[in-house]
Formats: C-alpha cells, structure tokens, sequence
C-alpha cells in the first residue's frame, strides 16, 4: 500500500499537478483576458458590498474569510521557509507567478460552483466540484470520486497534521503535553463544527482578518525596520529566479520549489475553496461575484501571507550558505532575529491561529461533499463531525507522514478530476463573464437568470437563479 501510495504521489505531484495547475491556469488567464489584472478593483467590490440576506447562505466576507481559513494553514510559515531553503530566493518570484495565473482559476471553478449550487432540505445552499462535475459533464462517477477523496483528504487527514502542529508548536514554546493540546484544541473545535457551516463562516469572519492582519503588519514593520535593504532584497529575488544569482538550487530548484509552495498554498485548482464558495449569497446577483471573491483569496494567501514569511526570513540574515536551518525552524530563527525572544512565542501563538482555522475551514468543505453523496444525515453528519475531532487528536500524538502521504494522493485525484473538469465548462465561465462585464458597461448591478444560459437548461437547481430569497 505504502508503494502504491508512492507512485500515485510521484505521478500526481511530479507531473500531472505541477504542470497541470500551471497550465490551466495560463488557459484562463488567456481566455478570461487577463481578468485579474484588468478587473482587480472588481476583487474588492464584490466583498465590501452590502450583502444581500439569504436564510440558507453566508455572506461573500464571510465565504472569504472561510476559504482563507483552510488555505492560510502552517504551509504558510514552514512551507515558504523549506521553499527558500531548497530553491534560494528565487522560489519566491515563482511562488508570486503561479499566485497570478492561479487567481484565474480559482475564478473559474468558484464561479462553476455558484451556476450550479442548490438548496437543501433544511433550506442551506449547497454546492462545488461534484455538483458541476455531475450536472454540467454527466458524470457522476467522477462526482462521486471527487467527494470521496475531498472527506479523505480535507474533511479527515489534513486537520490531524493541523494538530499535530499546533501541537508541536504549544510543547516547544510552552512544554504544553502534546495530549493537552490535542484534547483542547478537539474540544474547541467541537464546539464550532457542531454549529454547522453557518458557524464556522461566523467565527472565520473574525478569527481569519485578525490573524492575517497581525501577521501582516509585524512584517510591514520589517519593512520599515530594514528599508534600506528591500531593494537589495527584491534584486536578489528576481536575479535568483533567473539563475542570475549564486543561489541554493538554481534556476530549475528556484522554478520547482516556488510553484510547488504557490499551488500547494492557494490551492487554486484542487476544488477544495469552490466547496465554501457556493455557499454565498453573492451581491450582485450572479455566479462571477464568486468568481471575484474567491481570486482575491489566492492574492491574499500567496502574493500577502506567503510574502510576509519570505519577508522576515531574508531580511532576517539568518539564511546563510550551508545552513541547515528549514522549516518552522527557519521562520523562528527569522522571527527571533527581528523582535527577540518573543519571536518564538509569537510563531507558536501564529501557528494555533493558522492551523486551528484550516481545521474547521476544512471541515466545511468535507460537509459539502458528504451533502452530494446523499450521507448529509443527522447520523452522517454526526459521524463526519465526530471522525474530524477524532483525527485532530490522534495527530496531535501521532506521527502521521504516511497517512499525510494517503491525503496528498487522495487531493491528487480530487484537483486532477477538477481540473479536467473546469477546462471542459470553460465556456460556460466565459460566458458568464462577457455577460457580467457588458451589464457593467450598460451601467447596470449585474443580475443573473437562468435563462440567459439556454445550454444549462434542467442542469441548475430549480428557482436557483430568479429572484434572490429574502430570509
């Protein structure tokens, strides 16, 4: 199992997704026209309109702070530092450009979401990957596989490495037992995830802006503590990238590493964020407001948080030629070089925030999934609700490389069916988006009908796209 396990992980990341992501990324850079550079203000608008009310859905701040709870995890301080430490600098450039092209995709499949979301039986909307996979290619099989593989991967694996580092964290900052930790942290969660999607959004809505933020502004103050080295830093970055520099791994270790960190981070393309996306009520009301807000997670994510980590370290000195420091190892040595001491606990206090967010914004996505597969059951959500916390403690005190090494090729096969999918209803995006951007220009809010799409017609939720339903 162990060598199947293997394979599918040396296919999945060495080939297929590396270059894969990248490459529908380009596509829909291409074929949307470039939109996150031509339309970025637009990124902003669609979350800082009022929302409109909806008794079943979250709000588009809310489905932001959510996605962003499961993206911004501990990949953003010790996977940058192992990036830097294996590809130079330059890793960062690569990092920043997959960031740009992926904001195009994640457009792409958070609009697909919105099209094709429904409404539950308890009124809740619903939606993601499975749902367009489904309805708009036909293809339940691959729904069903995608699902099952998103539970695996997000909804089960994935919060036991989340705990496992806050655990780590919590043991060498406050030589709190790894036990303690787990049991505490299962314990919180329990209390978010038993109050369903709408609760977690809630909660996301205030932990993920106060977390990012005071991670973002300590690095605004390395900025402004070293100014007189940023330019010499930004060189370095763009002469790496290019193999211009001296630099750990060269031009090919630069590329690899820095667009592996950029599509493992933002996640543009894995159909993991689409999942919380189509729970939102969009203002206006059409499937691209989504496609907008979800983008401006990635440029978060990557071009902000991930750049901050890269700040700190190499402005910190503390990378120098053959050391061995990496990982979280690495940003506590950078963090300490900046504000002392209190660096450490400061990461520690970072990596509770980031990982204890993924946990819940994780298991959001997984209930999503469960809800396709017809298991959204009192007992089936029960169930699910009880194996989460169940792994966040067992990985609390667990090793858990080999299953972590399941999980990644389980979310393998999920982005890959993905993948092929959103390339499949391209046009349906782009539609959509001349639709939205031509009301714009007529100096109309964009509204949607399900009759502006004849081709979709018996494919959407019934009474989905009419009116917006007041709560």
């Amino acid at each position: 199992m162990t060598a199947i396990i293997g394979f599918l992980n040396t296919i999945f990341w060495g080939y297929i997704l590396i270059y894969g992501l990248l490459a529908v990324g380009l596509f829909f850079t291409l074929r949307l026209g470039f939109l996150q550079f031509r339309h970025f203000p637009e990124f902003f608008r669609s979350v800082l309109r009022s929302p409109e009310q909806d008794s079943g859905g979250i709000t588009p701040f809310q489905a932001l702070c959510t996605s962003l709870a499961s993206r911004v995890g501990t990949g953003n301080l010790a996977g940058v530092a192992v990036a830097i430490a294996l590809g130079g600098p330059g890793a960062i450039f690569w990092m920043w450009m997959v960031a740009l092209v992926g904001m195009a995709t994640a457009f792409a499949e958070s609009t697909l979401a919105q099209l094709y979301k429904v409404r539950d039986e308890h009124g809740q909307l619903r939606g993601g990957p499975a749902f367009y996979i489904a309805r708009g290619l036909k293809a339940p099989w691959a729904a069903t596989l995608f699902s099952l593989c998103l539970i695996l991967a997000f909804g089960l694996v994935f919060n036991a490495v989340q705990s496992n580092s806050i655990a780590e964290a919590m043991q060498g900052a406050f030589q709190v037992p790894k036990l303690v930790t787990g049991g505490a942290v299962a314990l919180l969660a329990a209390v978010i995830i038993f109050g369903g999607i709408r609760t977690i959004a809630r909660v996301a809505e205030y932990i993920v802006p106060f977390m990012a933020g005071a991670y973002l502004l300590v690095a605004v103050y390395v900025l402004i503590v070293n100014y007189d080295a940023v330019p010499g830093m930004l060189a370095l970055i763009v002469k790496s990238a290019f193999g211009l520099e001296q630099a750990a791994g060269g031009i090919a270790g630069a590329m690899l590493n820095g667009i592996k960190r950029g599509l493992f981070s933002n996640e543009a393309g894995m159909g993991s964020a689409p999942n919380i996306a189509a729970v939102a009520t969009p203002n206006p009301h059409h499937p691209c407001a989504q496609g907008f807000v979800q983008a401006l997670g990635v440029f978060i994510d990557t071009l902000l948080v991930c750049t901050a980590t890269a700040v700190m370290i190499l402005l910190s000195g503390v990378l120098q030629p053959g050391s061995d420091l990496t990982g979280m190892a690495l940003t506590q040595a950078a963090m300490t070089a900046h504000i002392g001491d209190v660096g450490r606990y400061f990461i520690a206090v970072a990596i509770f925030f980031f990982a204890f967010t993924s946990i819940i914004g994780n298991y959001a996505y997984a209930e999503n999934a469960l809800t396709y597969l017809k298991l959204a059951t009192p007992a089936g959500i029960t169930t699910l609700r009880l194996l989460a916390l169940g792994m966040v403690l067992w990985g609390a005190v667990q090793t858990v490389a080999v299953v972590f090494d399941a999980a990644d090729a389980a979310m393998g096969m999920m982005a890959s069916i993905n993948l092929v999918a959103i390339v499949l209803l391209s046009g349906l995006v782009v539609k959509l988006l001349r639709q939205y951007l031509a009301q714009q220009r007529e100096g109309k809010l964009p509204h949607f009908q399900a009759s502006d799409l004849p081709e979709v017609a018996g494919q959407l939720d019934p009474g989905m796209w009419q009116a917006p339903r007041r709560g």
